[in-house]
């Protein structure tokens, strides 16, 4: 195992990648010559070259069209978006092309294409440039919506998504790419759609994924000494779903809390509460609850913007009332 920082196992993943298969290349802007807007592809345009690593102008429309075409034709782009705020700009290529292309053609074109970049929110960047799309895409079929949360997923995740033949949306976060962990030596892949128990726990489930894995995992430690078990799972991959891991851990603990950084209308959390009602509604011994951001344009002031944002604090609070806690 090594201590490496998020980025760079992003970066490890894309080159070992681009070293077996010379199909795959890079796009996006400042990707090549700048070394990444954060420096995810730090040295890559100096081992693959300018026709592998590629500067691409301010135009996500059309950079995301040419590497849809390019797959359609044999090849496996990455796409790097600066931010996944500038994708709207792009989505009728990711939603009505990439997604859409096998079951439109009968089968005869797969799109072997991941879309990567920052989602959420970075700090005082204000409502334009804050928001979660995982919800978003992880809303259309024939899409796969990853989020890791640590180094050691994100590189796993991110080769298994570039040898997928779907188009996969792979979501970072800015605040992120600086945190360290363990990553383990040597090839592996961690597959799509495989959630993750963080941690076991008896007394209620935390669920979530990406950066707020950090809230979730500073609150069921602090939980732990208060004497509350909390059994903390990483879903990682949110398109497909693991119900069935989220179901299993609720038949044992009784109590579900689900967290993420999103909207609450039509999120992540909507639909697992829906699902666990509809097959582990015997189990339940309180109501689910869900933390998310607040229903408003994320605010620039950082009071503001930590009183919108989940916490730890609102986790540990939710915890002790569905425990029927009164302190």
């Amino acid at each position: 195992m090594r201590t490496i920082e998020f980025r760079e196992a992003l970066r490890e993943a894309m080159t070992e990648e681009m070293r077996k298969d010379e199909r795959i290349f890079l796009m996006g802007e400042e990707v090549a010559q700048y070394n990444g807007a954060y420096k995810v592809s730090k040295g890559m345009l100096d081992e693959f070259g300018a026709r592998r690593v590629i500067d691409t102008p301010i135009a996500e429309l059309g950079f995301a069209g040419i590497a849809v075409g390019s797959a359609m034709n044999g090849l496996r782009p990455v796409v790097e978006f600066m931010t996944f705020n500038f994708s709207l700009v792009a989505i009728d290529q990711v939603i009505n092309s990439a997604a859409k292309m096998m079951s439109m053609s009968g089968g005869q074109f797969n799109v072997p294409i991941v879309f990567r970049g920052p989602t959420g929110s970075a700090g005082m960047l204000s409502s334009q440039h804050s928001q979660s799309f995982d919800s978003w895409y992880a809303n259309c079929p024939g899409l796969k919506v990853v989020v890791p949360s640590n180094p050691a997923d994100a590189k796993g995740l991110l080769k298994s998504s570039i040898r997928d033949n779907d188009p996969v949306i792979f979501m970072e976060s800015e605040q992120m790419y600086g945190d360290k962990g363990e990553v383990p030596d040597g090839e592996y892949l961690i597959p799509i759609g495989v959630a993750d128990i963080k941690k076991r726990g008896t007394d209620v489930t935390l669920v979530s994924f990406g950066k707020i894995m950090k809230v979730v995992l500073a609150a069921a430690e602090a939980l732990e000494k208060e004497g509350i078990s909390a059994e903390v799972i990483d879903l990682r991959t949110i398109r497909p779903l693991d119900y069935q891991t989220v179901l299993e851990s609720v038949k044992k603990t009784n109590r579900l809390i689900i967290i993420e950084e999103a909207w609450p209308l039509g999120s992540i959390a909507t639909e697992i509460a829906f699902k666990v009602q509809l097959e582990a509604f015997d189990y339940l011994d309180a109501p689910v609850k869900r933390i998310t951001t607040a229903d408003v344009p994320l605010p620039y002031a950082p009071t503001l913007i930590e009183a919108s944002l989940p916490n730890m604090e609102r986790v540990i609070k939710a915890a002790k009332e569905i425990l029927y806690i009164k302190r």
